[in-house]
């Protein structure tokens, strides 16, 4: 009895923990193959003193740091296509990225963000 008992403890455990889903990646070199194919949804979520050091010339914007950027990016976003993300490194925009994968969204994490793609093109 002693066993039923832990093993329905143990089920309800790891039933009610949330897997959390990892996020796509996408290299540089192949963000740049795909913009030269396609029109895609690419987001710059770096601050505007960022941004006027540079951008990638087909992003869209959402400040990170702004109080209502979940709202702000989630009207500029069609749902039914995938999503490019890119920060400085990497770190804010995968922060986005999981903000967005749970509202739903197919996301993709530039890695290295505009300092890596400013190295490679």
């Amino acid at each position: 009895m002693k066993h039923l008992l832990s093993i329905f403890l143990i089920s309800i455990l790891f039933t009610n923990c949330e897997v959390a889903q990892e996020i796509n990646t996408i290299k540089t070199v192949e963000l740049k193959a795909l913009i030269e194919k396609e029109k895609i949804q690419l987001v710059d979520v770096r601050t505007p003193d960022e941004i006027a050091n540079g951008f990638i010339k087909t992003a869209m914007f959402a400040n990170y740091y702004d109080a209502n950027f979940t709202q702000k990016i989630i009207k500029i976003l069609d749902k039914n296509k995938p999503v490019y993300l890119y920060c400085r490194s990497g770190n804010r925009s995968e922060k986005s990225a999981k903000i967005l994968q749970e509202q739903g969204f197919e996301v993709y994490n530039v890695i290295g963000g505009y300092k890596m793609w400013k190295t490679e093109n």
